[in-house]
């Protein structure tokens, strides 16, 4: 008998571990409760109400397989497995500052792989990010002390935009003077990155051999050189140091790309005159994903600290006295400085710098010299081999790990052809030369086998390769110690690391502590499924320039994932190169900039960009070449419509661009969003869309269909890329149909208009499966669930506590979007409390704090995201609420206006067990101020932290152990 199944029956078969219903926090019941405090029937009538009527979807997301909301997680991830393997893992010795290497597994078990880490936001509230800014300060010296130079920042994106940075930074120190000169022996991605910075900001590059450096007649703020270069020649620290005098004599920088593990052996470019050194710490443990993420350095010396991009981890002390991190000079950054801003650079490299930190401390200077010897010695092994066949090494006998050679008999393609049969990437420069490098991953055998089968056609230098060779050879000449601080020679068993790794781990709150209700930022959940292929050695073997048929599954799941997101969008093509959400803004606006010089528009360089806009906004549109011309907002918030139209009519010859975020910066669905992009498409101008608070559209309005050009797209809040406590993030950006010729190139994949905006044509690849799989595994009737949850949550918080704050900027029917904003400027006047004494408080009760003061000074904006459950968002609803009991008693008299617990928090536990206490309130009132603490108690491991004292006293780099005995004085 054949069994005949009905409807329901098949719905049944349907696997198990289907995922939405993982990803959403309140269930069904949750949400009818929070919708009947809302005050509406459904989630369709409440978005009805929130979302205007003429931006709605007239249909559903159509998303092509294989992504459904009905497809189990373990049959998606071994699909996801299919397609990684369809990518072949080379050998790779292609070099070009990428290299396979060791993660120890140490590190990848309880950093990468850790939510503890990975899940982290920026720290802005430091006294509840301990572990990881000792961390980063840990990074900062190790590239402090193997640079040579006193100052280094916490991680720029990659090695390419550091170049381009420095550029920019000698540009601004080394004012009147327009020329930037980089060597043409520097990495070809660097060159074509730093060549688009260049054109956007109208400085004079040239390119070219270092003997033509002409200081006077350029006109030049500063040189890049590549140290060893990409030939892999170490240049002599003699010439450099007469290319730094040079320099100097005329107000001019030197900047050096070097590489971290060969500067355990090369003298370091701080001691022979530069002042700036940059490069990448990829090969400290970080896997080549296809080409990210990384972490870049950057170096300088202190006299230098308000002009150098990104973000520096300082010390400071806390209300106890004690030794604290924090970060340092925060006015600096571009949410505060606007288009005054040094860079637009937001995030960093914060997990992989913790990761390649991490390393350091591992190995310790001398397991890093170790580590570096021995490549060193496999390469002048190889070297001499080759050499004794009469094959000419064209950068002699200066080098550390790559060679560049030229093959006697033979022709170079034949050889890279060869060794490619044998499973290893050898670089082609494409001049009958190739280009060979080692690493730590490099075994005597291995190079013998790839000289015995792979470079067969040149030679037979398998049998000279003994392994006896004079390793010290004259570019071997570091003579200063390094990394000489305790904490690089103290962990050096897995027993010892692990234990430092869990104890930094412990002093920091994450997404595995409590929710993170950051407005602006999306701080939902990163699921494991999601996480899992990134560590996959099929995502993270490939170096970012291998062949195309050895990255076919990066290029399946690549071209879904932009797929996709074209759909999401509205648009018509996605670039996935930008490698931050910075980045993206950065190309969006060139690609608007390209389209207007193409139809000889050269003059359209205003940009419209309202006044509560992200801070990233002014100081993309600085660097891509605009000039920004603000936009008033009316009393509620939303853009003044009058005076855009004024200013648009009033620029209309040289307007490029608006820059708009949709839902406002407010958190309010603008009605009049389409009349703006009209006023401004009148007017000559395109419309640039910040996807900051995409997560409010997905699945119920588009940008493409609002009438945006272009739009950036925050893979690392709305697609789930974890935030890393501070990066890594990506950008991609979207564009309509007319825009697409003028997406990023790249010179490895494609060539075009607009240069290149990373180092990698992807940016950073092996982070995307994480977008794959959530897109995947919600579809489209997930995502857009998603999207009404997240709005629904923030409305049912808002209803909460409008009775004990006022809640600003509300839309047309009384809703907010996704985020809202409470006003605390009240309890300045009433009560002397500050919205920084909330926000620490805060931290008593187990939370990080919202958005603090932005888009309006003295607020905290709140996004609760879909991933929180109910439960979570009432926990905090009634931490609010008790917070807001406790300012009533200060206003009241009943608490001191000068020593209460706001004043005081966060209160740590060395506080709190002093033998002294002299508060007028309990200790327990300090601690557990609310019950569910009792359960569980996450203690600030320090007091309030003094942000003034630590930019007073500029301290960037490991202090002394014997210090935090001492305290500060």
């Amino acid at each position: 008998m054949t069994a005949t199944l009905t409807a329901m029956d098949c719905k049944q078969l349907n696997p198990t571990d289907t995922f939405a219903r993982r990803h959403i926090g309140p269930n069904d019941n949750d949400m009818q409760q929070m919708l009947k405090v809302v005050g509406f029937d459904s989630l369709d009538a409440m978005v009805d109400a929130t979302v205007p009527k003429s931006i709605r979807m007239s249909d559903p997301l159509t998303l092509d397989a294989p992504a459904s909301s009905e497809r189990g997680e373990t049959e998606l991830i071994e699909e996801l497995r299919a397609i990684a393997n369809e990518n072949k893992v080379f050998r790779s010795c292609i070099g070009m500052g990428y290299y396979d290497c060791i993660t120890p597994p140490v590190i990848q078990r309880n950093i990468l792989e850790s939510p503890g880490w990975y899940t982290q936001y920026t720290p802005y509230q430091a006294e509840i990010a301990q572990g990881r800014l000792e961390a980063l300060l840990n990074f900062q010296t190790m590239v402090s002390d193997l640079t040579g130079l006193p100052l280094s920042n916490s991680s720029l994106l990659d090695e390419a935009t550091a170049a381009a940075e420095a550029m920019a930074m000698s540009a601004r120190i080394a004012r009147n003077k327009s020329g930037f000169f980089v060597s043409n022996a520097c990495h070809p991605q660097t060159i074509h990155v730093v060549k688009t910075r260049a054109e956007s900001m109208g400085i004079d590059l040239v390119v070219g051999d270092l003997s033509s450096v002409d200081f006077e007649g350029q006109n030049l703020c500063g040189v890049l050189v590549q140290y060893p270069d990409t030939n892999g020649k170490i240049d002599s620290p003699d010439e450099l140091q007469a290319l730094a005098d040079r320099a100097h004599a005329t107000g001019a920088l030197l900047s050096v790309a070097t590489d971290l593990l060969a500067l355990t052996l090369i003298k370091p470019p701080g001691e022979f005159g530069a002042d700036i050194a940059i490069g990448s710490a990829q090969r400290f443990g970080v896997p080549m994903g296809f080409g990210g993420p990384h972490a870049a350095f950057m170096s300088t010396s202190e006299k230098h600290a308000r002009k150098m991009p990104g973000r520096i981890v300082g010390v400071s002390k806390d209300s106890n006295g004690r030794k604290a991190y924090r970060l340092a000079i925060q006015t600096r950054e571009q949410h505060i400085r606007r288009d005054k801003a040094t860079s637009n650079i937001c995030t960093a490299q914060v997990l992989l710098a913790i990761m390649a930190g991490l390393y350091g401390v591992y190995h310790g200077p001398k397991g890093l010299r170790d580590i570096a010897t021995r490549v060193h010695t496999l390469t002048r092994l190889f070297a001499d081999a080759l050499a004794e066949q009469g094959h000419e090494i064209l950068n002699g006998d200066s080098f550390f790990d790559t060679l560049r050679v030229r093959p006697v008999g033979f022709s170079a393609q034949d050889v890279i052809n060869s060794a490619r049969d044998c499973g290893w990437n050898l670089r082609d420069f494409g001049d009958d030369t190739f280009g060979i490098s080692f690493d730590e991953t490099t075994s005597l055998d291995e190079i013998r086998d790839l000289a015995l089968d792979a470079m067969g056609p040149i030679s037979d230098v398998a049998g000279l390769m003994t392994g006896d060779v004079d390793a010290q050879s004259g570019v071997i000449n570091r003579e200063s110690v390094f990394m000489t601080h305790e904490v690089f020679n103290s962990y050096h068993s897995e027993t010892e690391l692990l234990r430092y790794i869990y104890r930094l781990q412990s002093r920091d709150l994450s997404l595995a502590t409590t929710m993170i209700s950051l407005g602006s930022c999306t701080m939902k959940l990163n699921a494991t499924s999601e996480m899992i292929p990134v560590t996959w050695p099929a995502f993270g073997g490939l170096h970012p320039y291998v062949p195309e048929d050895q990255s076919r599954g990066y290029s399946k799941m690549m071209g879904q994932l932009e797929d996709w997101l074209s759909e999401i969008t509205g648009f018509a093509a996605v670039s996935l190169q930008p490698n931050a959400g910075s980045q993206g803004e950065y190309a969006g606006l060139l690609a608007i900039r390209g389209y207007h010089e193409s139809r000889g528009d050269m003059d359209r360089l205003v940009c419209l960009i309202p006044v509560s806009a992200h801070g990233t906004n002014p100081a993309s549109a600085v660097i891509a070449g605009f000039q920004v011309v603000p936009v008033d907002c009316d009393p509620g918030g939303d853009i003044d419509v009058e005076d855009l139209k004024e200013k648009a009519e009033k620029h209309r010859d040289r307007l490029g661009a608006l820059m708009i975020t949709y839902p406002s910066t407010h958190g309010v669905f603008e009605e009049a969003v389409q009349e703006i992009c009209h006023t401004v498409h009148d007017n000559g101008g395109q419309v640039y869309m910040d996807g900051a608070n995409l997560n409010a559209q997905v699945g119920l309005c588009r940008p493409g269909d609002i009438g945006a050009d272009v739009c950036h797209l925050n893979l690392h809040k709305t697609f789930c890329i974890p935030h890393g406590g501070g990066g890594p993030g990506m950008g991609p950006i979207a564009v309509a149909e007319h825009l697409k010729p003028f997406l990023p190139s790249h010179p490895v994949t494609n060539n075009g208009p607009v240069g290149a905006v990373s180092a990698a044509p992807y940016g950073s690849p092996s982070i995307l499966p994480i977008s794959w799989v959530y897109i995947a595994l919600m579809g489209g009737d997930g995502l857009t669930k998603a999207t009404q949850v997240a709005i629904l949550n923030a409305n049912y918080m808002a209803k909460r506590l409008e009775d004990h704050y006022p809640v600003l900027f509300r839309g047309a029917n009384g809703c907010c979007a996704h985020e809202f904003i409470i006003d605390c400027r009240q309890f300045k006047v009433s009560a002397a409390i500050e919205v920084e004494d909330i926000a620490k408080r805060l931290m008593d009760y187990g939370f990080h704090a919202p958005t603090m003061s932005f888009p309006v000074a003295g607020t905290l904006m709140i996004e609760p995201t879909e991933s929180e459950s109910k439960a979570e968002l009432d926990r905090f609803c009634d931490t609010l609420i008790s917070i807001r009991q406790e300012i009533r008693e200060v206003e009241e008299a009943k608490a001191s206006i000068e020593d209460n617990v706001l004043k005081n928090a966060p209160h740590s536990v060395e506080s709190l067990t002093a033998n002294h206490w002299s508060h007028p309130y309990s200790r327990e009132q300090a601690a557990f101020p609310a019950e569910w603490l009792r359960q569980y108690k996450f203690w600030p491991p320090v007091g309030r932290i003094d942000n003034p004292y630590g930019d007073r006293n500029l301290m960037c780099t490991c202090p002394p152990m014997e210090s935090f005995a001492e305290g500060c004085s």
